[in-house]
């Protein structure tokens, strides 16, 4: 049987199936003994995270008042490290050709009434156009895995095409990528194009589990899957983002497994996962979610949230619009960083507009069902009733400041004199570019209001003249 090793690069040695049951059976053993809630509570008041141990234990509590205070240090943390801010993305589904035979994903091989499409580049260049039209400036491509129809030849030139794309105002500024997990010399070359964070989600680090559920395809490999992040971070990416489906397996398992690998990141390469995202199972062509019995309530999703917020404070966590606006309000405020707005989960949504029965054709290739379907502008002017800053800055990546650079900047309190301003700077642009009249004054009156609690007054004073220059039609300034 495999031994526990952190610091171990195979995948049954780091992410240990034995230690995570061992885990939650202390979780489950120690549930009621609050005063060691009390305790993890108190270390996670210290602002440096919680070990997988701890955090599981925290979230096997049903004490109501422990969890009132777990909703509680989530909204304090996240306050502290990230501030008001929350960053907008959308995805950019280029093709959904996949080999694979993932049982919960309508891409999978077998379906064969999902029509297959692939982005062109110049459908690309009409996708992009079309994105920076609402005000999008972060995108995260998704492919199928498929090595005829969507090579890493593919893959590049499309980042290509988007990066070159300057249509009025707009302007991809940072490209995320979602694809399979391929070679340490791929990802090189991903890295070379100029991706910001290379992302991939396990679905489930259950090992039986994981098998069952990629009877076929490349990604039936566990292993090659579960070590890909260390190939990428071997190629020189060192902003990572890490993910498991909740409803696919024992959520409080794979609550385990995502912390450990997170672990296992810091320990070799001293820098945990840039993000952390919190999908559930959604509807989908020939995928009926009632189908897994692992689905994980709405009182136990914000628990999630808010635990995972206080493990690992110093990780930006991505909600998409898989989740109600409901869910994603009550969980920005005890931990989501990033949210997407305006979201087309099919290959060439974004230039279709809207059929007699609010649906767009290219819906019969979603990858799954959206549950807010509101615009960008009704997002962003949501975000500003609730008193956040909606951001769209790239300037971290795009000055170096990745992996444990830009860690050690949150970690020493300076994310208020760079991503705030920034993130106004950003705000101000969509203000002017693309937000309505109403939108627009209530930013304003946002941006006047957080300007003057910029801790710094030189970069307090520096940001005041670059909103200027933006009034005035000058773009893209950053610290």
């Amino acid at each position: 049987m495999p031994v526990y090793n952190s610091t171990s690069k195979k995948a049954e040695e780091f992410i240990n199936d034995e230690q995570i049951r061992a885990t939650l059976a202390y979780a489950e053993e120690h549930r009621d003994d609050l005063e060691l809630m009390e305790r993890i509570l108190e270390k996670g008041r210290q602002y440096q995270g919680l070990s997988y141990k701890e955090a599981a234990t925290l979230l096997e509590c049903e004490d109501p008042g422990i969890i009132q205070k777990i909703f509680d240090l989530g909204k304090e943390i996240k306050e502290h490290f990230y501030g008001n801010r929350i960053v907008m993305f959308a995805p950019l589904y280029l093709s959904n050709y996949c080999v694979n035979g993932c049982t919960y994903c309508p891409y999978h091989m077998k379906n064969k009434h999902i029509p297959r499409k692939k982005l062109s580049q110049e459908e690309i260049r009409a996708e992009v156009i079309a994105l920076q039209d609402m005000g999008h400036k972060r995108l995260a491509i998704e492919a199928g895995e498929h090595p005829a129809e969507n090579p890493i030849e593919y893959i590049l030139e499309s980042i290509g095409t988007i990066y070159s794309i300057k249509h009025r105002n707009g302007a991809i500024r940072r490209v995320n990528v979602n694809i399979a997990a391929t070679t340490v010399e791929n990802y090189r070359r991903l890295r070379d194009a100029g991706i910001g964070t290379y992302i991939l989600f396990q679905e489930t680090y259950n090992k039986e589990a994981y098998e069952q559920l990629h009877p076929t395809g490349p990604k039936s490999d566990y292993a090659w899957h579960t070590e890909a992040m260390d190939r990428a971070m071997e190629a020189g990416i060192d902003d990572v983002g890490c993910g498991v489906l909740y409803g696919l397996n024992n959520y409080k398992y794979d609550f385990v497994g995502m912390l450990m690998h997170a672990h296992h990141l810091e320990k070799t390469y001293g820098c945990g996962p840039h993000t952390i995202s919190v999908p559930r199972v959604r509807p989908a062509d020939d995928i009926d979610p009632d189908e897994f019995d692992n689905g994980v309530p709405d009182d136990i999703f914000k628990r999630i949230v808010a635990v995972l917020r206080i493990a690992v404070p110093y990780t930006g966590m991505i909600m998409s619009t898989r989740e109600s606006a409901k869910t994603r309000r009550e969980c920005l405020e005890i931990g989501i960083t990033q949210i997407s707005g305006g979201s087309r989960t099919s290959v060439g949504g974004y230039v279709e507009e809207l059929d007699e029965e609010g649906k767009f054709d290219s819906e019969e290739t979603a990858q799954f069902d959206v549950e807010d379907r509101r615009t960008l502008a009704e997002v962003v002017d949501w975000l500003i009733d609730l008193g956040y800053v909606p951001s769209f800055c790239t300037a971290c990546y795009r000055e170096g400041r990745t992996g444990d650079r830009f860690m050690s900047l949150l970690k020493a309190g300076q994310i208020a004199n760079i991503c705030q301003p920034n993130a106004l700077m950003t705000l101000k642009e969509f203000l002017m570019d693309y937000a309505s009249e109403e939108t627009r004054a209530k930013g304003e009156a946002l941006i006047r209001q957080r300007l003057e609690m910029i801790p710094s007054e030189k970069v307090r004073e520096i940001c005041r003249r670059h909103l200027d220059e933006i009034e005035a039609g000058n773009r893209d300034f950053r610290f």
